[in-house]
């Protein structure tokens, strides 16, 4: 098993496999399996992604972030990143939807009544191309509508 799965649960297995191996090929090189991020490069996934999945837009977040990148500064647990993380277009909707599952649960452990991203999310949002910029201001909509 991927160190990414192995690390994400307490017994060992992920609940999103796939997305899990999918996580190791394209993400873990800045964000690292465990999802803790890089300092200075790549922040943290272990806590944004399972609060956004809680939110309509919370959920167009993580979808327009895997399909078009997101560049500039952002901050995350008072540390400050800027950095340009790439687009993810290449790979279906499925497999995307995966990978932020895995993120968003296994990594991140979100509320239980929280739903699965879907391919369809992902499809919905394709279309928008939006620019890596763009997704970084809607990220910062996003986060100032979260709860404490």
């Amino acid at each position: 098993m991927l160190a990414a799965s192995a690390s994400a649960l307490a017994d060992g297995e992920a609940r999103f496999a796939d997305g899990a191996v999918v996580f190791q090929a394209n993400c873990a090189v800045c964000h690292r399996a465990n999802g803790a991020g890089t300092p200075g490069l790549a922040p943290p996934v272990t806590e944004y992604p399972s609060r956004f999945v809680t939110t309509p837009e919370g959920r167009r977040q993580l979808a327009l972030t895997v399909l078009f990148g997101m560049y500039g500064d952002i901050v995350v647990n008072e540390r400050h990143y800027n950095f340009k993380m790439p687009e993810f277009t290449r790979l279906d909707d499925a497999t995307l939807a995966a990978a932020i599952n895995f993120v968003v649960f296994d990594l991140g452990h979100a509320p239980a009544d929280a739903a699965p991203l879907t391919a369809a999310e992902l499809a919905a949002e394709r279309p928008r191309a939006l620019d890596g910029a763009a997704v970084r201001e809607h990220r910062a909509e996003v986060v100032a509508k979260l709860a404490p």
